[in-house]
């Protein structure tokens, strides 16, 4: 145990020093989604606003470089591409999901879906994007050529969607509080997982491949081995149903948030809790950065009063206090 307790006590020393929190105006309204590049240079927010907004990361400053527009519906979310730092896809209520290309600055493809699409994926290989829609109908888009490959319609309420490292293995987690595994591109049904009593809310994979975890209406994250599909252990500390998880780049750590009002960051190899930050008020979307421990998040706007303050702030965690 001894050499866990010394890695704990490292991760809990490194967030003493690193408590700092920044906030950025990222958009008019609300943000539902945050992601950074695979090379971590670049952060994006989706918001109810209908536009995306594009920061940089120059050492430890962000700065609003520029904003995409054209979605004429709320963006509720996005996703880069694994291992290409310029090209991010988005979800949007208006029946559309895009690509836009931040080197250029400019939208590459539009994609008319049936839907109002509320999740979006893209896989590992960089060929296909996978986008959900609130009738829970998966649209199926092949990355290069932009064109609808497949469909398919699901007999209950998908979530969240996402694959394994692989490509080769597509996930949804269930109003049932199920896990199903499809195999990819044939789309037949491999396993259902059994995951939470309540809905399972999100899903996400870890970094290193080993692991993915869910967050469940039921207040639990689960985490789960990728290879025996069994559950490891969970994490129980949020009161609230679990809306957004993360995991950081080296697979160590797991960011959860909810409606609690602080963010939970816990270790993955323990379950027990590093550091939590304070928030005030229901957190939307968190995303951890790929090769540091900075954690970009963005909370329900504070004042149903009055929307104008503190509407579309994007906030980033982890900057040195010192």
């Amino acid at each position: 145990m001894g050499s866990y307790n010394s890695e704990m006590e490292r991760l809990r020393q490194h967030f003493k020093s690193h408590s700092k929190t920044r906030e950025y105006q990222a958009h008019s309204a609300k943000v539902h989604s945050v992601g950074w590049s695979c090379d971590g240079r670049r952060l994006a927010s989706g918001s109810f606003d209908k536009s995306v907004s594009i920061f940089t990361l120059d050492r430890e400053r962000l700065m609003k470089d520029f904003t995409f527009r054209g979605h004429s519906g709320s963006v509720d979310q996005l996703c880069w591409h694994a291992t290409s730092p310029d090209l991010l896809a988005t979800a949007s209520g208006d029946k559309s999901a895009r690509i836009w290309d931040a080197r250029t600055q400019k939208c590459a493809a539009t994609i008319n879906t049936k839907g109002e699409n509320i999740n979006i994926t893209w896989a590992p290989d960089g060929q296909t994007i996978a986008v959900g829609n609130k009738e829970d109908l998966v649209t199926f888009i092949d990355a290069r050529t932009h064109k609808v490959k497949r469909e398919k319609k699901f007999e209950f309420e998908v979530n969240e969607i996402s694959w394994n490292k692989r490509s080769d293995l597509f996930f949804l987690t269930n109003g049932q509080g199920c896990i199903h595994i499809l195999e990819y591109p044939d789309l037949e049904l491999q396993h259902v997982l059994k995951a939470h009593p309540g809905t399972c809310i999100c899903i996400e994979f870890d970094p290193t491949g080993r692991y993915f975890a869910t967050g469940s209406a039921d207040t639990l994250v689960s985490l789960w081995d990728v290879e025996e599909l069994a559950c490891l252990r969970t994490f129980s500390r949020l009161d609230w149903p679990v809306r957004t998880i993360s995991f950081s780049h080296d697979g160590k750590l797991l960011a959860s948030a909810s409606e609690d009002l602080m963010i939970d960051i816990g270790e993955v190899e323990t379950g027990l809790k590093v550091c939590d930050i304070p928030v005030e008020a229901a957190t939307f979307t968190v995303a951890w950065h790929p090769s540091q421990y900075l954690l970009a998040y963005a909370c329900d706007d504070k004042d149903s009063y009055d929307r104008k303050h503190d509407a579309g702030i994007l906030k980033v965690y982890g900057f040195s206090s010192e």
